[in-house]
């Protein structure tokens, strides 16, 4: 298992038809950021603006699992997402001149050729994982659908499916390590019952499908009318049903194909956590649906984790920037500087420390009787801890200042008092771009969260320098 960060050396390009609109579609891969995760965006659209591949943004699951973000979609983004996972990639862009990816054969394998010929490389950045401590389930009590989560020192997954016909009856699949997936599942096709085709055909919601890209399992009688329209979507002179049940033109890839590409849609739409997982998933009648709630509660426990875990580091080592270093690189002076050791700095992150003292003269009004730090200070003391950080990426920092530009979800969590030592940690939420910066950041005292916030700031040259 890697503890690096992956991407890709090279850009790479990738063309089919769209499922869902019958037109041709270009997809590009590009190398990705560090902490920049999976991104599409869509050249198509003006600005080409770009949507995070995360469970808060899935709209729609129906024929598929559909994302949004200020308006501009991403349709049928499942099989993309699985390659992407199936070749261990943490940062990558996927650009698209339609809101849909091709749907190739209706598998993950061009996607995994084409991302191998870009070549994956291992970043400089050590990777995030979330273990799994626990059970972690989830359950749709009207189908009967449920997925689950357990305990692994690696990522496993296992489907279990129950169609409810003769034709397709109950199959299973799984694999034990992320590295088996293109051997064992990437290649397994989507697929659908013919009653859900004519439903789409009827609805002219099926434009780029042929029999190479779906296999098709026949579960009830066609009549010659249905014949004629499914030769016709398909273009084919005829089509034919097959011993196995299956229309012609296809041959199985495994008998239990379907659950593979069950587990295929799992790993994809689980791809919208946002984080690499250490825990093995057992999926009971998988689909979109249930499959997107569940990356949805897991984005949830993981961010109520992330914010309640307290750091713990050894205040008494020597720290990696004393008050006299910090004020090398930060402009402020007391009695408005509010940090006074770096404990740790890295590309992406900083750890601050400020001790809090009744001879700091905000407590002479706030409160006369009862001190409590404000909570203005609080927040501006995590912003100096992240100036530490941005300022640390230009050469000359005594020549530049950083400059707020908002706030948001700032949160307060326990009061800060006299005699309190407040831990900050601050992490950038991407890459800093014409030196604007936009940080996540906490602040800890007496093993708690006493503060949180996403700040953004801008680095300029000091006018006075």
């Amino acid at each position: 298992m890697s503890f690096k960060q992956k991407t890709i050396q090279k850009e790479t390009s990738i063309k089919g038809i769209g499922l869902h609109t019958g037109n041709e579609v270009t997809l590009t891969f590009k190398p990705g950021a560090v902490n920049s995760g999976l991104k599409f965006r869509r050249t198509d659209l003006e600005g080409q603006p770009e949507l995070e591949a995360l469970a808060c943004y899935v709209t729609d699951t129906r024929r598929g699992t559909s994302l949004e973000k200020n308006g501009v979609v991403i349709n049928t983004s499942e099989h993309v997402l699985a390659a992407i996972v199936g070749l261990d990639i943490d940062n990558i862009v996927i650009e698209l001149n339609a809101p849909e990816p091709p749907i190739m054969d209706g598998s993950s394998i061009s996607f995994i050729e084409s991302l191998e010929k870009a070549q994956v490389v291992e970043q400089d950045t050590d990777r995030e994982y979330y273990e799994v401590k626990e059970i972690i389930s989830f359950k749709d009590e009207e189908t009967g659908s449920e997925i689950m989560m357990m305990p692994s020192d690696k990522y496993e997954v296992t489907t279990m499916v129950d169609f409810g016909t003769k034709i397709l009856g109950t199959q299973n699949a799984s694999i034990q390590d992320i590295k088996e997936f293109k051997k064992e599942i990437a290649a397994a096709r989507t697929f659908s019952f013919l009653h859900e085709i004519e439903m789409l055909l009827e609805n002219d919601l099926i434009k780029g499908g042929d029999l190479n890209n779906a296999i098709v399992y026949v579960d009830k009688k066609i009549s010659d009318k249905t014949m004629k329209k499914l030769s016709k979507a398909f273009n084919k002179d005829s089509v034919k049903v097959k011993p196995n049940g299956i229309l012609d033109n296809l041959t199985l890839h495994w008998a239990n194909e379907a659950a593979r590409h069950k587990l295929l849609d799992v790993i994809g739409d689980l791809a919208l956590i946002g984080v690499k997982i250490k825990g093995k998933v057992i999926a009971t009648k998988p689909g979109h649906k249930i499959n997107t709630s569940f990356a949805k509660k897991m984005m949830t426990l993981i961010k109520i984790e992330k914010r309640n875990k307290v750091p713990q580091f050894d205040l008494n080592q020597p720290p990696l920037m004393d008050i006299h270093k910090i004020m090398e690189i930060l402009p402020h002076r007391p009695p408005f500087l509010l940090i006074d050791r770096i404990i740790e700095l890295s590309e992406t992150h900083v750890v601050g420390m400020k001790n809090v003292s009744m001879n700091e003269p905000f407590f002479i009004g706030h409160f006369p009787g009862a001190p409590v730090m404000p909570g203005v200070l609080q927040v501006e003391a995590m912003a100096q801890c992240g100036g530490v950080l941005v300022l640390s990426t230009v050469p000359d920092p005594e020549n530049y200042l950083t400059l707020f530009m908002k706030m948001n979800n700032v949160k307060f969590k326990q009061k800060v008092l006299p005699g309190d030592t407040l831990i900050f940690k601050a992490e950038l939420m991407g890459p800093i771009r014409r030196g604007i910066c936009h940080m996540q950041a906490y602040g800890y005292a007496n093993n708690k969260l006493v503060v949180e916030a996403e700040l953004m700031a801008q680095i300029v040259r000091n006018p006075d320098k």
